[in-house]
Parts: structure tokens; sequence; C-alpha cells
């Protein structure tokens, strides 16, 4: 019984009444003109006078409704109500304009209907409740039964004046399900009538695509610019604090380092944010690549105490400007991973080359020591995407990717091993990618 009443009286249903009681005075407009044009039409001079006539003129201004629906604002204006009113899903309808030719006959019908059942709920809204609370009342006041309210003659006999209150009552009740029962059908068709077509929704989710693709690119040239930054400045600045008094040059030297990378990291990081403008704004630093930065990026890493060894058999400048760009933050994030993982007193080999029609690029450092146990691939308090972004990058320059423990490696083979360490001489951690010189963008 609760839920009967909160289904007919709930906020719910009332806001919904709202609505049609909306679409009923938006009605009344084209109800007016359709009386201008019924009443010449059938020779009477008081439309509103006869029942019939006011359904003819009912009937004309639907059609009139239809043709003005076709203007720009209807379906937002239709769509916001219907949201705020009818509790229908922002994302289940169609916020802008209607555009094309069936997006527009949607609106038109939505909007006929809306009217229509408007028009009908609001003239019951208007007439039921007076009467019925004549009914109720009319048992207990004698005096209405002779007045000129045009009751029905069946008033008058004692078994319909005991019945009288009941009808009334079951009026109010029958009014207010029919209300309930045409704003539920409005809701429910709301989205086929109000909602995107099926292009709309093919953009829509393009443009979602795009913004998220936007999106993970912002977070991938930010974890791989300024995350190796960090790295390289703390691995600096630790090694600068262990020499503070037996070596001040190498002090020199890294905080020098330190400087560098804090500059060219700003540069980066507006580079970065570029992304999200329309284009780059005049002034904005390029991003790094492999033909104008490798050197700087080697050294910097050099200078924190790291071993780098860099073996390079391409020319970086013959490169794609997309494939040298993104193979620069692959050995970035390839160095980064290795400073994280492995440590500062470990070697890491660096090799760049061109087989084939593909660029090779090959970073390996020994799973020796308490910090490289696990290997560079585990993960980290704040960190741990590194490889999730190298993977995300060589998919979309249609590539291969290979990371994980690898034995045998020639140019590491002869690191030595910590005491304590559980894997054996020779074992290395390798990331391994293969870009093609000419792949998808």
């Amino acid at each position: 019984m609760r839920q009967a009443a909160r289904s007919l009286f709930g906020r719910r249903a009332r806001l919904r009444w709202v609505h049609l009681i909306l679409g009923g005075a938006l009605a009344m407009p084209y109800v007016l003109v359709g009386s201008v044009i019924i009443g010449p039409a059938t020779g009477s001079t008081d439309v509103f006078a006869s029942f019939p006539l006011q359904l003819a003129s009912f009937g004309v201004a639907l059609p009139l409704a239809a043709v003005t629906s076709l203007f720009p604002l209807t379906r937002p204006l239709e769509a916001a109500a219907v949201r705020w009113l009818c509790g229908v899903d922002a994302d289940r309808l169609a916020l802008g304009p209607a555009r094309t030719r069936g997006e527009k006959g949607r609106t038109a019908g939505w909007f006929t209907l809306h009217l229509g059942a408007g028009g009908i709920i609001a003239g019951m809204s208007l007439a039921v409740p007076p009467f019925a609370a004549v009914l109720i009342v009319l048992p207990v006041f004698a005096a209405l039964r002779g007045t000129r309210l045009g009751l029905p003659e069946v008033l008058g006999h004692t078994w319909a004046l005991a019945l009288a209150p009941v009808a009334g009552v079951a009026m109010l009740v029958a009014l207010a399900g029919c209300a309930a029962g045409c704003g539920a059908l409005l809701a429910r068709w709301a989205p086929a009538l109000l909602g995107p077509s099926p292009e709309g929704r093919l953009a829509a989710a393009e443009a979602r695509a795009a913004d998220l693709a936007v999106r993970n690119r912002l977070a991938r040239e930010l974890h791989d610019s300024v995350g190796h930054a960090l790295s390289a400045i703390g691995l600096q600045a630790s090694a600068a604090r262990r020499v503070l008094g037996s070596d001040p040059e190498f002090v020199r030297e890294a905080l020098a380092a330190i400087e560098d990378t804090t500059r060219r990291t700003v540069g980066e990081l507006d580079a970065v944010l570029g992304v999200l403008r329309e284009g780059d704004a005049p002034g904005t630093a390029p991003a790094p690549t492999l033909a104008a930065d490798l050197d700087g990026l080697l050294r910097r890493t050099r200078a924190g105490g790291q071993r780098v060894t860099a073996t390079i058999d391409a020319d970086p400048e013959a490169l794609p400007p997309l494939l040298s760009r993104e193979g620069y933050r692959i050995v970035q994030e390839g160095l980064s991973n290795a400073l994280r993982h492995a440590g500062d007193r470990v070697a890491v080999d660096v090799r760049i080359a061109v087989a084939g029609a593909g660029l090779e690029i090959t970073v390996e450092n020994p799973l020796s020591g308490p910090a490289a146990v696990t290997g560079p691939a585990s993960s980290r308090p704040g960190g741990g995407h590194g490889l999730r972004g190298i993977a995300d990058r060589v998919r979309l320059l249609g590539g291969t990717m290979t990371a994980g423990p690898a034995t045998g490696s020639s140019g590491l083979a002869g690191s030595p091993v910590s005491p304590g360490s559980s894997r054996p001489a020779g074992e290395t951690w390798r990331l391994h990618v293969r870009l093609p010189m000419k792949g998808p963008a």
C-alpha cells in the first residue's frame, strides 16, 4: 500500500505531474490558434462553449506544435525539463540542438506527445478536483444540492448521496493514476525521442576517446619526463652527499647536473602542457628527441654516479621525428627504472640500433644487490607505471616490447654480484623494444 501511494503521490510522481502541467500550459497558445481556425470553419462564435469544438481546436493545435518544434532550442529545453522533472539521466539525452532530419523528426514527435498528454492531464487537473471536492462534502452541506452547479439528478437519491464521497475520492485517485502513468510513459520514451542518434552516439564516443587519449598521453609524458628528472636529481644529490667532504669537484659536477636537469625539466613540462592547448604556444620548448637530447640525457645520468654504457648503431638525425621523440622517452624511462630499482652503483647498458626496417632499443642492468632482487618491474610506493607507459608508446607505434630477466647478456655478463644475492651471475634485467621505421602514428 505504501509503495502504491508513493508511486501516485511521491516526489518523483509530483515532479512528473508538474512536467505534464507545463506541457498543458505550452499547449494553450496553440489551442487558441486552433480555435481561431475552427470557429470560422464551423460557423461558431464561441468555440469553448462546445466540448467537441474544443477537441477539434486541440487537434489542430498539435500539428502546429510539431512545426514549431523545429526551432533549435526546442530539444535542449525539453531535454533539460525531462532531466530535472522526469528523472532521466543526462547521458541518455541529447542536450544539443537537433541537426539531422531524423533528430528533428523525433524532437517533433516528443514535443507533440508532451503537449498532447500535458494538455489532457492539465485539463483533467483543472476539472476533476473541484467536482470531486463537491462530491466529498455534498452529504454534509445539503444546501449545495439546490444550487446551479449542474449536478446529476441521480444525486437526489439517498444512496447516491452516501456514495458521493467515495466517488469523489476515487476520481482524485484516478486522476493521480493517470498523471503518474503518463509521466512514467514520457520518462520511458524520452531517451528514444530526445536521445542522441547512432551517429551522435558515435561522435560522442569518439570525442570521449580522443579526450581520454589526450589525458593518457599527458599522464605518460609527465610520468616519463618529471619522474625521470626527480629520480635523477635524487640520485645526484645522494651521490654528492656521500662524497661531500672528500671530493668537492664531484659535488660541483653533481650540483651543476641537478641545475641542468631542473632547467631542462621545466622546459619539458612546458612542452607536455602544450598537449592541452589547441597548438603549441609561441616560445614553447620542443619535445626532446634522440637526435638532439640523447647525449644530454646520458651525461646527466652519469653525473649522478651511475655507470651508463651507450652503443649507438643508428643515425638519430635520420630517424622520423615521431620515432626520435618516442625513442627518447623509452630510453629515458628505461634509465629511470634502473635508477629506481637497481640503484646507482649498478652498470646500465643502452643499445640503440637500426635493424632491417625497425629501430631497436635495449636497456640492460644486472639483477644484483638488494635493490635489484625483485627486478625493475616490481612495484614501488607511488610508482610502478613505467613499463605500462612504454608499452602504450610501443603499441601506438605498432612495435613490440619485451621486459624481464634475461640470462647471458653480452653487455653485462661480467658485472659483479653482491653477496647474498639470489640471482646467478650474468642474469640481467632487459628491456627490449623494436619500433617499425614506418608504422601507425
